[in-house]
């Protein structure tokens, strides 16, 4: 059992071998209301994955499904579905209290000679991180968001309807590799529609399709500039693109995500 609130790095550290699976005891401090931070179980989800098959090429994309509430104790599997040549498929689990929670599909994929290329898009940003405010922090001590730093992006004023943007940075980054790093940050604002409410109610994301947009991320001292917004909200659920960049402006993933918004 550990004995206080892990780093995410730490999590993945804390992952122990049962059989041909993992066990975690004691994610706490990673939670936000009854189940994991979504980036956080992501993030246990690929470091099995990378635990169990250690020769995997770089991480190119990942589909993942929200199942149920993750709680503190998981039990996690991960299965090769198939591994070509350049490519490999990975498929994990996550349960917790004896039901499916967490299922994700990954793509790890290796390099090639190119044949033709695309540059990521640059964003002109126009709030740096090191001029940015703080975020209010949440009145939840026990909410995840507190292993983090968050930054106003937008200038004061300026917050396009349904979009939120934030720059994030871990309190801790230690033990995680750049592409872990981006997976367990990747899933923390709250979904754009959250600008278009009328009322305020519960949330939860239901999944989450992202790709990465090479294999080398790098920013400046561990700030990246996350932003959600929805493409439409409706009949109580929201599809949200998300991105991210470097400090230098530089996007370095993009998602998609349905979200489901009750009250």
């Amino acid at each position: 059992m550990t004995s206080g609130p892990l780093t995410l790095g730490g999590l993945s550290a804390a992952i122990e071998r049962r059989g041909e699976g993992f066990v975690l005891h004691g994610a706490s401090g990673w939670l936000q209301g009854r189940t994991m931070y979504g980036g956080a179980s992501s993030y246990l989800a690929y470091a099995a994955a990378r635990t169990a098959f250690p020769d995997l090429p770089p991480l190119r994309g990942a589909q993942v499904g929200f199942v149920a509430p993750v709680g503190e104790d998981v039990e996690i599997s991960a299965r090769i579905l198939r591994a070509g040549k350049s490519v490999s498929q990975i498929e994990t689990e996550i349960t917790a209290n004896g039901e499916l929670a967490h299922r994700a599909l990954w793509l790890f994929g290796s390099g090639r000679p190119s044949n033709g290329t695309v540059a990521a898009n640059r964003l002109d940003i126009a709030v740096p991180y090191d001029q940015a405010a703080p975020v209010k922090p949440h009145p939840d001590p026990s909410f995840f968001i507190h292993r983090m730093e968050l930054r106003h992006a937008f200038p004061r004023g300026e917050n396009p309807p349904g979009t939120i943007r934030r720059w994030v940075r871990l309190k801790d980054r230690s033990g995680l590799d750049p592409i872990g790093e981006l997976i367990g940050i990747g899933d923390t604002l709250p979904p754009g529609a959250m600008r278009t409410m009328e009322r305020m109610g519960p949330i939860s994301s239901i999944n989450w399709s992202l790709t990465l947009l090479g294999d080398k991320p790098e920013t400046d001292d561990g700030w990246w500039l996350l932003e959600t917004s929805s493409n439409h909200a409706a009949d109580g659920f929201s599809s949200e693109t998300l991105r991210m960049w470097n400090t230098d402006g530089v996007e370095v993933m993009r998602g998609l995500q349905s979200v489901a918004i009750f009250g």
